[in-house]
Parts: structure tokens; C-alpha cells; sequence
């Protein structure tokens, strides 16, 4: 136990040094890059005097580091924003206001936040259980016409774009056979059926193309597993066959499985765009292409940040279990 407190003392400090670095990459990229980032901001029409209230706002008056120093104290203690006639507190973690809205950012992304968390939870649990299960089942029938069959469907499900897949859906359930209507985003605490059926399709278009992904690594990862000298020996003592696979060899298969579900999960919420785009979802990938539509950079930069977050969390949290799953890991 003390080795694995160790090893996740240090797996927190590291996201902790990541999530720092992100921030002044970010800061960097959208605040002091571009130029002139007050008219950026602001937008060709505006006065000279709106342009002045923007880069107030942005403290660009003063030193690169005491913006960036404002910037970051904003996220951990809050800060305060002049609005031209009041002054506005933004309680911690501030990410800034926007300027088309007036609302502070992080109130935006947490109103977002629940379509695009479950959007992305529900799509994980649905591409485990169709990838794993694939994976495992075409390891046990290796050599076989299933093999070939489900080799085949996962390598057309890795090469088919998920607007193609979503696309498909829509026009086939929704339109053609008319077994669900088009997807309309219902909060889970209001409707919790109406919620998932409402985001069957989206699941369905995503979960589809990762399953793919990890049906190919659980198959290889069986089949590796499968070779193992000691797997050998449990077939020699007469062991069942998918006893074997189900307790020994599935257990190869879990480390690669987390690794690639807590990289594919933090990347889902910076890549739901298209998925929420063409289903007419209201969360965070849609609000962003609305930021960046009207150059909205607060907003933009904040979208940046949580996304960086999760992806930053959801890495730690894999390594985490995958220490748990093999003390090796902890060793190394």
C-alpha cells in the first residue's frame, strides 16, 4: 500500500505540473500570440471605446506575467471583472466573461456540461461492452468464419467517419423505419427514459467507431495472453476453455483497455463537435463552435482549459487503476 499512496502521490503531483503547463500554453496561444487581442476580441464593429473596455478588462495595460499571474489566481482564488459601469465578481474557478453573453464562463460550461458528460458516459459504457465483448469473442472463435466476419466489421467501423455512422442512423431509425424520433436533448433528472432514448443514436454513432478500436486491441491482447506459458498450464489441468478466457486471459486485456478508454474519454469532450453538431445537442462541442463563430476568446479559452482537465484527469485516473490492476506498474 505504501508503494501505491507513493506512486499516486506522484501520478497527482505530475497532473498537477501538466494542467499548469496547459495553462500558460493556452494563455499564451489566444492572449499574447495574436496580436491585437482587445479588437480580436471585440470584433471589427466596435468603437474605440468598447475596444478600450475590453483590453481594461484583460488587464493588457500591464507586464505579460502579471496577466497571466491575474489570469491564473482568477481560476484558483476568482477575480473581480469591470463591466463599465459596476464591477463584477467571478467566483473561483473564474475563467473570464463573455462578451457577447455577459456570463462568466464557467456558469456557461457547467449549463453545457451535463449534455456533453452524458453524451460521453454513455457512449464509453456502450463501446466497452461492444468492443470487449467483440474482442473477446473473436479470440475465442480465432480461425473461424465469426473471426473473419467481426474482423471485417471492425475494420469498417474504424475507417467510417461518425457523421457517416450518425447520418446512417437518422435517416434509417428516425426516418425510414421511424423507430425513435430525431434526437432532442431531455435533462436526466426530468425525464431519465425520454434522456436515453434521446441519446441512443448519438451513443450508437460513437460507440460504433470506438468499439471497433477496442475490439482490435482485446483480441490482440487475448491472443498474447493466450500464448503464456502459465495459460498453457491451466488448458493442461483440464481447465474449461472459457474459464480460461473469462478469468486469465481477459485479465491481459485490462491494461490496455484502461489506458485507451481514459485517453478516448478525456478526448471525447474536446471532440463531441460533430456528434453534437449534427444531433442538435447543447453542450460543450456545440457551444464551442458558437464562441468561436463570434470570437468569443473567453469563452474559447475556458473550453480549452476543460477539456485539457479531463483529459489531464481522466489519464491520472487510468493510471491510478492500472497500478491497482498490476502492482508491477508501481515497481517500475
Amino acid at each position: 500500500m505504501r508503494g501505491l499512496g507513493s506512486f499516486v502521490l506522484r501520478r497527482v503531483v505530475g497532473a498537477v505540473a501538466t494542467l499548469l503547463a496547459i495553462t500558460v500554453i493556452v494563455y499564451a496561444v489566444f492572449y499574447i500570440v495574436p496580436g491585437d487581442v482587445a479588437q480580436i476580441t471585440c470584433g471589427p464593429r466596435c468603437s474605440p471605446a468598447q475596444v478600450h473596455q475590453v483590453a481594461t478588462q484583460l488587464h493588457l495595460d500591464e507586464p505579460v506575467y502579471e496577466r497571466y499571474w491575474e489570469f491564473l489566481r482568477g481560476i484558483v482564488a476568482g477575480r473581480d471583472f469591470s463591466t463599465g459601469t459596476a464591477t463584477e465578481h467571478c467566483g473561483a474557478p473564474c475563467l473570464g466573461l463573455s462578451y457577447r453573453s455577459d456570463r462568466q464562463v464557467t456558469d456557461l460550461i457547467l449549463s453545457k456540461l451535463p449534455v456533453t458528460g452524458s453524451l460521453a458516459l454513455g457512449a464509453m459504457v456502450m463501446w466497452l461492452l461492444l468492443g470487449v465483448g467483440t474482442g473477446l469473442l473473436s479470440a475465442w472463435r480465432r480461425g473461424r468464419i465469426t473471426e473473419r466476419v467481426l474482423t471485417w466489421l471492425t475494420l469498417a467501423g474504424t475507417a467510417t467517419p461518425v457523421f457517416v455512422i450518425g447520418l446512417l442512423l437518422m435517416i434509417v431509425v428516425c426516418g425510414q423505419l421511424q423507430w425513435l424520433p430525431f434526437p432532442q436533448y431531455v435533462p436526466f433528472t426530468e425525464d431519465p427514459q425520454q434522456w436515453a432514448w434521446n441519446l441512443l443514436l448519438p451513443w450508437l454513432s460513437l460507440a460504433l467507431i470506438e468499439a471497433a478500436k477496442y475490439a482490435r486491441v482485446t483480441r490482440a491482447a487475448i491472443l498474447e495472453t493466450l500464448a503464456e506459458d502459465h495459460v498453457r498450464t491451466f488448458r493442461a489441468y483440464g481447465i474449461a476453455e472459457r474459464s480460461v478466457l473469462g478469468r486469465h486471459a481477459l485479465r491481459g486485456a485490462v491494461a490496455p483497455v484502461i489506458a485507451l478508454t481514459a485517453n478516448d474519454f478525456g478526448s471525447m469532450f474536446g471532440g463531441a463537435v460533430l456528434t453534437e453538431t449534427l444531433f442538435g445537442l447543447p453542450g460543450l462541442g456545440r457551444a464551442l463552435v458558437e464562441a468561436v463563430d463570434v470570437v468569443d476568446l473567453p469563452v474559447v479559452v475556458g473550453m480549452v482549459l476543460v477539456t485539457g482537465f479531463f483529459v489531464v484527469l481522466a489519464n491520472t485516473v487510468a493510471d491510478v487503476l492500472h497500478a491497482v490492476a498490476d502492482r508491477r506498474v508501481v515497481l517500475a
